[in-house]
């Protein structure tokens, strides 16, 4: 299965299904999905394999109305015309929403997506004459949400519009298979039991074990084995250097610049 960007997703099981099959199923239904879980294990690689329509909002505390329903921009020929936003456009062309970072986005802006969801499918664009739009058949809403993320609220608003909450993890077996240093996956499951214990809050996921492997493949092992280091969290970088060096039984210390050469 190949996502928008070329690359291979590789689907988990889910309720006894392949992932991208449930997601599509929850589509059918109606039922909107919201995928938790920590950066890098694969929410936003799901939801592009499931989907191939979709459209994505990507949500931080910055994000506006605006950015949903669009706004009025400078036409070439002077003056101003509304071009429509991502929401209005998945709307009226039934396609799927990936809200991601939703949990990111001020909850007086996500009121916007609310109406679109429940039994009104419908939404009111103030901006534009108060336009009211409907959505057609095929809308759907999916979400992403990274908890402990600073900055991510989960409110009950929010989290009410989601019947489906799927937890997302790394699948460090999916790791071996896509020939990762198997050195590199033992470090990362050993983090990862650490951080289900509290003793950490950080573990390597997916996202950085195909980007160890990159670094791996241009400045060699020990380089990539040091940015793992480095792209640790401060709070965390003690344990994780012990984890690391008693893996590849030597000291190691964060990728950085030495003397002149």
């Amino acid at each position: 299965m190949v996502r928008p960007n070329g690359q291979t997703y590789h689907p988990r099981r889910l309720a006894d299904l392949p992932d991208v099959a449930a997601l599509r199923k929850l589509r059918e239904a109606s039922v909107p999905a919201m995928l938790y879980g920590p950066p890098g294990t694969g929410k936003t690689s799901l939801v592009e394999a499931a989907f191939p329509d979709l459209i994505t909002v990507a949500g931080d505390g910055d994000t506006a109305v605006a950015d949903f329903v669009g706004e009025y921009t400078q036409a070439p020929g002077g003056g101003y015309e509304f071009v429509y936003g991502p929401l209005v456009t998945a709307m009226t062309e039934g396609r799927a929403l990936l809200i991601d970072d939703a949990t990111l986005i001020s909850p007086k802006v996500l009121a916007v997506v609310y109406p679109a969801m429940d039994g009104r499918r419908q939404i009111t664009v103030k901006a534009h004459k108060g336009e009211t739009i409907t959505a057609a058949e095929g809308f759907y809403v999916v979400a992403g949400h990274n908890p402990g993320v600073h900055g991510a609220v989960l409110t009950e608003a929010l989290a009410s519009r989601f019947a489906a909450q799927i937890r997302v993890s790394t699948d460090y077996d999916l790791a071996r298979a896509l020939d990762i240093a198997p050195r590199a996956v033992r470090v990362a499951r050993n983090l990862a039991r650490r951080q289900e214990s509290g003793e950490i809050g950080w573990a390597p996921q997916l996202r950085e074990l195909i980007n160890f492997q990159k670094v791996a493949g241009v400045l060699g092992d020990e380089a990539a084995v040091a940015n793992l280091l480095g792209v640790a969290p401060e709070e965390d970088r003690d344990v994780v250097a012990e984890v690391v060096s008693s893996v590849y039984g030597r000291a190691v210390a964060p990728l950085a610049l030495g003397q002149q050469v």
